[in-house]
């Protein structure tokens, strides 16, 4: 059974869009069931096998259009659009230009390494993603004929083979496998949360009059591709089919991806190193020409200077990084990331919006407590509901117990008590109706038959003429009060403002509403009329419960007569109302263990969800999430832009929203400085998951969902998207300190050279020694790919900021340069003709073996975390011997070097002693100014 309980009903309301069915001549859309029929020249016997292989050649198959997979060439060309990798290929061929042709050689090899590595780790992770694709239905139950005059048979065949006029048949747990009308139906339900987001089964009935006003999915008659049977069957005409569904309408057209926030990050790093690059040949040509009076032969130790600044290593760092950070995430947490930016995108992200149900709560709700009419606790309302669920079940003979059945019979499956009644009759729920009738023959009562009715507060109240008072609680004064509408209807509009704190489950909750409760209470089983004040105070008391979030069902009882005959919906009449039973969504059970986990993450999780804002508010209360003001649809729709955007930084909880609405929210809050991650996994949630920064989905979300998602997730679980936003913001540290540590070092090393040469009378560094130097700091700096950032790197995002990497890289690239210039003086010092054209041998010894030593303490002091992973300190360690080595026999020569005399290396030890102690304060006093807040941690790269 699947009625609708008298609960918040504010789902999400769907594009307005015309359903694709065939259009009557008079160009009118929703025929009735015959005009389709006829429309689509079929009958209720369906289609013959000849007219349904006729349509599949005209139609095709019934198959969403799927994305061709992208070739390796094409996988190939789209990571070369990267920036940085077109700014070192600049580089490149300015060095083929003036025939630095070992420069354009490393440039080129590294481009194509970083290359392959990123297109091979995407096309893994778009295997992965591949292999969780299924079909929406795997068989449809279709009755087809064998020829015109043969008799239909109902048969199972694959859902592509179904074509628009086919009559196929629907029950319990099938999925709709393409846009039907629907010809019959039996207490029909459908989940259509994948289209829609809405928690509850919809029901869904024939009507030959069909609205004209609602939105496709609150038609009654309309079924769509994707939504599953929750309860009962039909018989429907399959209207679209393939392409022509609304489901694959939804399905995101290939197109390039937008600018995330790694995209806008890297942008301004590689803009800003493109300027420098820009300026330091032109500066190193001009200051030759000036002081030393040369010219163009200069050109090719000026690019090489200009490439020395590059941290050429930067893409195969930063694939490597996110390759291996990506590959655990699939292993170790089942979390698939699609394309690589996307993990310092999750890692970024400082705002999570998601919906409620199945995240934050179970797909199901769970029972709350039993209340007689006059709000006292009365554990027989949960008897006779667990009663009518029961025999219901049985008599009318359905396949399994809704949610909401489940739930009450959960609660009362502790006691036996409603096994002490006989089944005798069963009307079960109607969508029409919105209730359920059981009829029992009490033991001991063999003459007369006990009539239970539970469902909607609206219906039961409607059919009952007396009020049965149950329970023998007294009266709690302390009980919180609950606000009451001004004007009571079948349908109250609940307050803006989120209702009161509730009391904890299974505790009296109307006892101390204002005018809710009569003077003198009547005692337990009493039976009073139920006059039209009455009535009034219990819808009254029946919104009071739902402005706390909760789902109601209302319990009646009748006494006839035992009788042989059959019973009707006309013996529902006269009844007492007995009292209601409440439901509530359960959290989920790790969705308060992930929020806490991410608000200490610096994560604030927004909800967006189409429920009633009583509903989501209690949900966030229970997992400790403060709601604040919930901001409904409404409200959305009075505000602009701006408004919103300043509404929003502060809203953790948006009720009664479209999917316009959601994509509106996240917008606001991009345009508000964050970066923001979305969670869905249905159709309605594919514009929002486009808006976001980062879409993220679980496995079982739809197809197109699947496909539109940056990120997908094994489960809908809060928990593995902490795990996600560790993972990025691991690998966002560990390229954020090579940026630095690689940035700095270089430009000490680009302001050394620019002294040098307007003060030397040669050239400080060779090019050939230039390049040596960089590809050995170059493989040494692959080993920054194995570090591990310390914690202070997992509690907020490590904004990857042009501005800051500026001050970071300018501060400490003077330290270098200092070091330099003092190498420089005690070269001068120690070995006077290192000045001088006829030593610069010498000079070019001890700057080769200072540089290489500086750089490898770089790597290991200026990291974020504590002791440096082995990978790195064997790096650094290799390189400093490689700077201290290379100097002598027998290499020397052949790299126009000499050995440098023992006091040289005495001086040198002292000058890397002052300047490991400089790096140290100089990293010191900046953590100092990060953790005082100088650095806002919320703003966006």
């Amino acid at each position: 059974m699947a009625w609708a309980p008298d609960r918040p009903t504010g789902h999400a309301r769907p594009p307005t869009a015309r359903v694709p069915t065939a259009r009557r001549p008079d160009g009118r859309a929703d025929p009735t069931a015959l005009e389709a029929l006829r429309d689509l020249a079929s009958g209720p016997r369906g289609l013959t096998e000849a007219e349904a292989e006729e349509r599949l050649a005209r139609h095709g198959e019934n198959t969403i259009p799927g994305r061709r997979p992208a070739s390796w060439p094409r996988r190939y060309a789209r990571a070369l659009r990267d920036p940085f990798t077109a700014v070192l290929l600049v580089l490149g061929l300015v060095s083929a230009l003036v025939s630095a042709w070992g420069t354009a050689c490393v440039i080129t090899v590294l481009v194509l390494v970083s290359s392959a590595l990123r297109s091979r780790t995407e096309y893994q992770a778009d295997r992965s993603a591949d292999g969780l694709r299924h079909l929406v239905a795997a068989t449809a139950t279709v009755r087809r004929r064998a020829g015109p005059a043969a008799a239909p048979r109902f048969r199972e065949i694959p859902v592509e083979l179904l074509v628009p006029g086919d009559v196929i048949r629907l029950g319990p747990g099938d999925v709709v496998p393409a846009d039907v009308r629907l010809l019959r139906a039996q207490n029909l339900a459908l989940h259509q949360a994948p289209l829609t987001g809405e928690s509850v089964p919809v029901p869904k009935r024939p009507d030959d009059s069909p609205p004209q006003t609602a939105g496709p999915y609150q038609r009654a008659h309309l079924c769509f591709q994707g939504s599953s049977v929750a309860s009962g069957s039909g018989t429907a005409l399959v209207t679209a089919t393939g392409a022509h569904t609304r489901f694959a309408r939804a399905y995101p057209a290939p197109g390039r991806r937008r600018e995330s926030a790694f995209d806008r990050a890297v942008n301004g790093i590689s803009w800003m190193l493109v300027r420098f690059m820009l300026l330091i040949p032109p500066l190193v040509l001009l200051a030759d020409a000036a002081v030393r009076g040369r010219g163009l032969e200069t050109l090719p130790f000026a690019v090489a200077v200009a490439v020395g600044l590059t941290p050429e290593m930067l893409p195969v760092v930063v694939t490597t990084v996110l390759a291996r950070k990506a590959a655990a995430l699939a292993r170790e947490h089942g979390v698939i990331v699609r394309w690589l930016p996307a993990l310092h995108n999750i890692g970024a992200i400082d705002v999570l919006c998601t919906d409620k149900t199945g995240t934050l709560t179970c797909d199901r709700p769970v029972y709350d407590t039993a209340l007689d009419a006059y709000g006292r606790p009365d554990p027989d309302v949960l008897h006779w509901a667990a009663v009518n669920s029961l025999w219901t079940l049985q008599l009318a003979d359905l396949p399994a117990p809704d949610a909401l059945d489940e739930a009450v019979l959960d609660a009362a499956a502790p006691s036996a008590a409603h096994h002490a009644c006989d089944g005798v009759a069963a009307l079960p729920f109607d969508p029409v109706r919105r209730l359920a009738t059981a009829v029992v023959r009490r033991a001991g009562h063999r003459d007369r038959h006990t009539l239970v009715v539970k469902g909607s507060v609206e219906e039961v109240l409607a059919r009952c003429t007396r009020l049965r008072a149950g329970g023998a609680a007294e009266v709690e004064p302390s009980a919180p009060e609950l606000p009451l509408p001004d004007a009571p209807s079948a349908h109250p509009a609940p307050p803006e403002p989120p209702p009161p704190e509730p009391p904890a489950p299974g505790t009296p909750r109307l006892a101390a509403v204002p005018g809710a409760l009569p003077a003198a209470l009547p005692a337990p089983g009493a039976e009073l009329d139920l006059d039209a004040a009455g009535r009034e105070r219990l819808l009254a008391l029946a919104a009071a419960l739902s402005a706390q979030g909760l789902r109601l069902l209302a319990v009646a009882l009748a006494e006839r007569p035992a009788r042989t005959g059959a019973y009707g919906p006309a013996d529902e009449q006269g009844l007492a109302f007995a009292g209601f039973v409440v439901l509530r969504d359960a959290p989920a059970d790790t969705a308060a263990d992930a929020l806490t986990a991410l608000a200490g993450r610096g994560v604030a999780v927004k909800v967006l969800t189409g429920d009633h804002p009583g509903t989501a508010a209690r949900v966030c209360r229970d997992l400790g999430l403060a709601p604040g003001r919930v901001l409904t649809g409404d409200r959305i729709d009075a505000m602009d832009d701006t408004a919103l955007a300043r509404r929003a930084e502060h809203t953790a909880v948006f009720a009664r929203c479209t999917p316009q609405h959601k994509v509106r929210v996240v917008r606001a809050l991009r345009a508000a400085g964050h970066t923001t991650g979305f969670l869905g996994d249905g159709v309605n949630d594919l514009p929002a998951l486009h808006a976001a920064d980062v879409g993220i989905c679980p496995r079982d979300a739809v197809d197109v969902t699947r496909e539109a998602a940056d990120v997908v997730l094994a489960a809908k679980d809060l928990t593995a998207i902490d795990h996600a936003v560790t993972a990025g913001r691991h690998a966002t540290g560990t390229i954020a300190t090579y940026l630095r540590i690689a940035l700095s070092s270089n430009l000490g090393n680009v302001i050394a050279m620019l002294a040098a040469g307007v003060l030397l009378p040669f050239l400080p560094m060779l090019p050939a020694q230039v390049l040596l130097q960089n590809l050995c700091f170059d493989a040494a700096q692959l080993a920054l790919a194995h570090d591990q950032p310390g914690p202070a790197a997992l509690r907020r995002p490590t904004p990857l900021r042009t501005r800051d990497f500026l001050r970071f890289i300018t501060a400490f690239g003077l330290v270098n340069a200092a070091a330099d210039l003092a190498t420089f003086a005690a070269l001068a010092l120690l070995v006077p003709d290192s000045v001088h054209a006829s030593g610069q041998a010498a000079f070019h010894s001890g700057w080769f073996t200072e540089n290489l030593i500086t750089q490898a303490l770089v790597m290991v002091l200026l990291r974020g975390g504590n002791r440096a992973p082995a990978p790195i300190r064997t790096a650094a360690a290799a390189l400093a011997m490689i700077g201290l080595l290379l100097p002598l026999p027998p290499l020397a020569g052949a790299l126009g070097l000499t050995t440098l005399p023992p006091a040289y290396y005495l001086l040198l030890s002292a000058i890397l002693a002052v300047y490991a102690a400089v790096l140290l304060a100089t990293k010191s006093r900046a953590a100092r100014l990060r953790s005082d807040g100088a650095r806002p941690a919320d703003a966006r790269p």
